[in-house]
């Protein structure tokens, strides 16, 4: 596990850079929401931990074009980051489902005893 990276960062870097190759920093920094240096922070760390790689288009017309591309290994971190990310979801859902009956039977009990509906 990258330490400065978490789950969820790693699951969106990984899952977008494997959806769209091509993408920019710029754009990849704007799609996560973070700023520009931390885009590449975040690349760079996945690069040097043989997560991603990097290639160049030299024949290009953009001065810079790259791809980068899931190594073997990112492609099994992909896995177990989504995994990981789907548990906590569903967890966060069962939470929610629970708070939400509670809420729904509150709001019935109050309501039945000032003889309003609810």
């Amino acid at each position: 596990m990258i330490p400065a990276l978490n789950q969820e960062v790693r699951y969106r870097i990984l899952k977008y850079v494997a959806d769209h190759p091509e993408v920019t920093q710029r754009e990849l920094a704007n799609e996560l929401g973070v700023s520009l240096g931390k885009a590449n922070y975040c690349l760079r760390a996945l690069m040097e931990k043989g997560l991603l790689k990097v290639r160049t288009f030299s024949t290009s017309k953009r001065k810079s074009a790259y791809a980068y591309i899931l190594t073997p290994q990112g492609i099994e971190e992909k896995i177990n980051v989504t995994y990981a990310f789907l548990r906590r979801k569903i967890s966060e859902y069962d939470l929610l489902s629970r708070e939400i009956e509670t809420l729904t039977d509150e709001v019935r009990n109050l309501a039945a005893e000032t003889g309003r509906s609810a």
